[in-house]
């Protein structure tokens, strides 16, 4: 049995184990069994992490020197790929990553955006000149100046924690910031690593800290409400972000939340490929567990039918490849835990009580091992107004819906208090229109490539707000200072 390494906590510098050395298990989502132990964070230890970021922001030139800031970061980088064996075994035994799914969102898409940073950083304008303007007889010269925010407090989830917290902690580091970086309870190791090879790199003590905990709120809620923390970068569910905007209110805390999403994949009548595109909207990568996935298939009325029999032949034809740890072709694990099974598999029960057609799968699979199967499954007959049509479920779970024509797919697609990503297929000026008129952070025009390292990502409505990834991503860390002088008077007519 694989045994990963002991995460520790990095606090102002130092490796460490958690006030008192309590630890906690990690469990492996493919055996249900321990995998690893890593330090359960007090909260001593978390203030101490507050403590040295802010000493880190306020007494050094971190914050001022871009130069050592980019030389640092680069280093970091080479010491993340050297480490990409052990980043592949902490996603599959940490997050239940399939062998397949490593080279993609887990460590080759998440490397690939730590170069995109890298190229984007660049563009970053510092200063603009804002030009002169006449007021009381005096010329006024003005430029504006972009500054990093300050003590970040970055909190990421166990779904793709190494993409995600390479989102946040380089850009803020680019930025000029400093950074606590708190993954979650499931997959602190993605995160002790962060710490780990900060040592190696030797990044000046305090500019990134990195604590954890049993409980998924203590430290948290304390970066959230603590006044020396500047801003919070969230990505998890809708429920907590709403939580972290009640609690930061207190110190008026910049919060940036990329939250959970409904998406959905409109396949028009038109589309050049239609079998083709209902078929690959089968939600079985990393098990479902990824907050822009499409989990809402959109098909014509007049090919519902049509579609059900793709999706039934898709679904058979991928049968029983998933959830062997060993195979390297494998793109789908288990989900995370024991918890997320069972919230799961309640909403497969709730869409069979709510009067949806099992299509396919629908079971727990406990002959695939100790840890938590879920069948990939797909429910057809579905209404917009159920619940497994508007509730993020975060698993191998798709619904089928049919639509009239294109206003009622836009209709349907917006009828949904999320709005991240989504997709749609067919001739090119009618999904550019469609893509259009979805209130969507991003949409895919025939599965043209809508999220990517160097470009922004986010939501609208309940999926949150500001952008990660791309220039956008970088500048969400910096606020801009307006600077004004006199440069002379105006000259009497």
């Amino acid at each position: 049995m694989t045994t990963l390494p002991d995460a520790r906590l990095y606090i102002d510098g130092k490796l460490r184990d958690a006030t008192g050395g309590v630890t906690f298990d990690v469990i492996s989502p493919w055996t249900g069994e321990p995998v690893g132990k890593a330090a359960d964070a007090t909260a001593a230890d978390v203030d101490e992490a507050i403590a040295a970021a802010r000493r880190a922001f306020d007494e050094t030139d971190w914050a001022t020197n871009v130069e050592k800031r980019v030389a640092l970061v680069k280093k970091y980088r080479e010491l993340f790929e050297r480490e990409r064996p052990r980043l592949a075994q902490l996603a599959i035994h940490e997050a239940g990553a399939a062998q397949g799914a490593v080279g993609r969102a887990h460590v080759g898409m998440a490397i690939d955006g730590w170069d995109d940073y890298m190229a984007v950083f660049n563009k970053l304008e510092w200063e603009k000149d804002y030009g002169e303007k006449q007021a009381a007889g005096i010329i006024h010269k003005r430029l504006g100046v972009r500054e990093a925010v300050g003590v970040v407090g970055a909190i990421t989830p166990w779904n793709v924690p190494l993409y995600v917290n390479i989102g946040k902690v380089v850009a803020a580091l680019l930025a000029g910031c400093t950074v606590i970086l708190k993954p979650a309870p499931d997959t602190p190791g993605m995160g002790a690593i962060f710490g780990e090879l900060a040592v190696e790199a030797g990044f000046p003590d305090g500019v990134i800290n990195v604590v954890f905990g049993a409980d998924p709120a203590l430290a948290g809620e304390m970066l959230v409400t603590d006044p020396r923390v500047d801003l919070i970068s969230f990505t998890g569910s809708t429920g907590v972000g709403k939580r972290i905007m009640e609690q930061g209110a207190g110190t008026l805390k910049r919060v940036f939340l990329e939250l959970g999403g409904k998406s959905a994949k409109i396949v028009l009548d038109d589309a050049p490929s239609f079998a083709m595109d209902v078929a690959r909207t089968m939600l079985v990568f990393h098990a479902g567990q990824g907050c822009a996935v499409h989990s809402r298939l959109l098909v014509p009325r007049s090919r519902y039918e049509e579609a059900k029999a793709v999706l039934k032949g898709a679904y058979g034809n991928f049968g029983d490849n998933w959830g062997d740890v060993e195979n390297p072709a494998h793109i789908m694990g288990p989900v995370v835990s024991k918890r997320q099974m069972e919230r799961v598999k309640s909403y497969i029960d709730l869409g069979q009580q709510e009067g949806a057609t099992l299509l396919a799968g629908g079971n727990i699979r406990p002959d695939k091992g100790g840890g938590y199967f879920v069948e990939p499954t797909c429910f057809v007959d579905v209404t917009n107004d159920m619940r497994i049509a508007q509730e993020e479920i975060f698993g191998p779970v798709l619904v089928v819906i049919p639509y009239e024509d294109d206003e009622d797919a836009i209709r349907i697609a917006n009828e949904s208090s999320y709005g991240l990503s989504g997709g749609v297929s067919g001739s090119h000026d009618r999904a550019i229109n469609i893509a259009r008129k979805v209130r969507t952070g991003s949409m895919s025009v025939n599965n043209g490539m809508c999220i990517a390292g160097d470009i922004p990502f986010g939501g609208f409505k309940a999926s949150g707000m500001g952008r990660e990834w791309g220039l956008e991503g970088i500048e969400e860390f910096t606020d801009v200072k307006m600077l004004a002088w006199p440069v002379g008077q105006v000259e009497a007519a």
